[in-house]
């Protein structure tokens, strides 16, 4: 016994921090030796981050720790690791000559009825890729095309919309929207391997998950194509396979006629003004698409206007939720850079999207019928407030208003449902109070958070040339202190702390989860001098008395 409380210790008691700015430091070096082109010191560097104990350490706590899925278990059933057996694992990585596990393959539903293959390796696997990751990924933000959003460090899906809207705003223009059809599935591995061109321990490594069994309900099948989703690296890997088309459309334009030329993993938005020449660029992107195995998926391929109706087509277009769409004004309410009668730009939540959210909201009201007022409150509100912060960068104040409309109707037919004997006045006297001069539903402790409560915010696009492993941190901590995407709560602490964790010391990225912690441990009192913002691991090791 005292041996395993040994090794439990030294898990715990590791110095991460250290390993973190080992494991940054080396990543650094690598972005900036192939944004040099000194692809020889890119090699160097990462094989010792390879051989680096900090990167197997963090790159298991990534993947045992850090991650939401880390509860998935593979085909050999481990869903979780002990401190002891994570240490053990970090040791294992070192061998790199490691035969892969099958994939556990399973299924998540799509919202257009769809169901989505994912490949789940092992946890030891999983930790191997995680640690691969770590060595390619600067390499390959040094080298990606400013007009990729999707899977990247520091990028989202305001940045891809944003730069749609700068595309549009001067000139009404022709849009491709494609969609690549089942990317990860038909991508051509050797394709992939030469364009990788990586050392030989990661090609070996690479090539084999690549072609390791997939256990479909107890069915091994062995696809001879495609990259299995669901693992830490497959969506670097597929960027990494779509890396060259922006620079395959723009090449051999004059650079007022390029067109623009914006990806976010396998969405597609192509703009230009000339009709002739996006349809050139069309053929032209399936070609080059074709070299590595794909093509476009003809029933969501289309060309439309911005500004006017085409081929019987409205004008605009949906791409990640949002509607972008161009309108005609008047000569007294705006005019174009040129001076001509003009039209405004509006990004505005999709009705797809809106249909979807309304319809999570009748169903958290249907099944909390039997709850308090209270409690339907607070299943509610978190739900308004996740959604409306992730558009209020759009121009959604109506659309807010119209959702609350909706809202106001649903918790009406609750209220009726909970007294049906009582009038009309009754209910509005029993579930709705008045607190200055706004009627909300209210038990009189708790009042619920609406739509139209959100303030549009502009969102300023990512520049083009920027990466997480610039080290620029005054820059990525400005940003994530805007971001769309957190709780209200979680982005007042990112700039009360200045994006840093007040455990270890070290800034916030993009993709961590940081967890709220209560100084005196008592959850409902939520002052602010009561809350600090931690990494998911420096919050575990503060309720073990090892911070601050």
């Amino acid at each position: 016994m005292a041996g395993v409380s040994g090794h439990t210790e030294d898990w715990k008691s590791l110095p991460w921090k250290q390993f973190q700015r080992n494991v940054f430091r080396l990543q650094q070096r690598i972005y900036r030796a192939s944004r040099g082109g000194d692809l020889k010191q890119v090699r160097n560097l990462q094989r010792l981050l390879l051989r680096s104990w900090s990167a197997r350490c963090l790159a298991v706590r990534k993947v045992t720790q850090d991650n939401r899925g880390k509860r998935t278990p593979g085909v050999d059933g481990v869903a979780s690791l002990t401190p002891r057996q994570r240490l053990a694992l970090a040791r294992e990585l070192g061998d790199l000559s490691q035969k892969p596990d099958p994939i556990r393959r399973t299924y998540v539903p799509k919202p257009n009825g769809e169901r989505r293959p994912l490949g789940i390796p092992t946890m030891a696997n999983r930790a191997l890729q995680a640690l691969v990751k770590l060595a390619l990924e600067p390499e390959w933000e040094a080298r990606f095309e400013a007009n990729s959003y999707g899977f990247r460090p520091g990028r989202s899906v305001h940045d891809a919309i944003g730069a749609i809207f700068n595309g549009i705003r001067l000139k009404p223009k022709y849009v491709l929207d494609a969609d690549i059809e089942k990317c990860f599935d038909r991508i051509d591995r050797e394709a992939l391997l030469t364009k990788l061109s990586a050392i030989e321990p990661i090609t070996r490594l690479i090539r084999g998950w690549l072609r390791a069994g997939i256990v479909d309900e107890g069915e091994t099948l062995y696809p001879e194509e495609g990259v299995p989703q669901g693992s830490p690296l497959s969506p670097l890997l597929a960027n990494v396979a779509l890396h060259g088309l922006e620079t395959e459309l723009v090449k051999s334009q004059p650079r007022r006629k390029r067109p623009q030329v914006i990806r976010y993993a396998d969405d597609l938005v192509v703009l230009h003004p000339d009709l002739d020449m996006l349809e050139r660029l069309q053929e032209r992107a399936e070609n080059w698409l074709a070299t590595i195995g794909l093509h476009f998926k003809p029933s969501k391929t289309r060309i439309v206007h911005t500004l006017n109706a085409h081929e019987g087509r409205q004008a605009g277009f949906d791409f990640l939720g949002f509607t972008i769409r161009q309108y005609p004004v008047g000569k007294h309410r705006t005019y174009t850079y040129r001076g001509q009668p003009g039209y405004k730009t509006l990004t505005q939540p999709s009705k797809a999207a809106q249909k979807r959210h309304m319809e999570e909201l009748r169903q958290v009201i249907h099944r909390n019928r039997g709850n308090s007022q209270a409690g339907l409150i607070a299943a509610l509100a978190p739900i308004i407030r996740g959604w409306s912060n992730y558009y209020r960068a759009s121009a959604a104040k109506r659309i807010f208003g119209r959702l609350d409309q909706g809202l106001f109707h649903k918790l009406y037919k609750w209220a009726v449902w909970r007294r049906p004997s009582k009038t009309w006045g009754y209910h509005y006297q029993r579930y709705w109070r008045r607190h200055g001069s706004r009627l909300w539903f209210s038990d009189g402790k708790n009042r619920l958070y609406l739509h139209h409560d959100t303030n549009i915010q502009r969102y300023i696009k990512v520049r083009g040339d920027k990466s997480p492993f610039d080290g620029d941190w005054p820059y990525w901590t400005v940003r994530l202190g805007r971001d769309p995407t957190r709780p209200q709560r979680v982005v007042t602490l990112l700039q009360r702390q200045r994006g840093q964790c007040c455990c270890c010391g070290l800034h916030f990225t993009k993709e961590d989860t940081p967890e709220i912690h209560h100084l005196n441990e008592n959850r409902r009192d939520t002052r602010y001098v009561n809350l600090v913002l931690l990494h998911g691991h420096c919050h575990d090791q503060m309720h073990r008395g090892r911070c601050l």
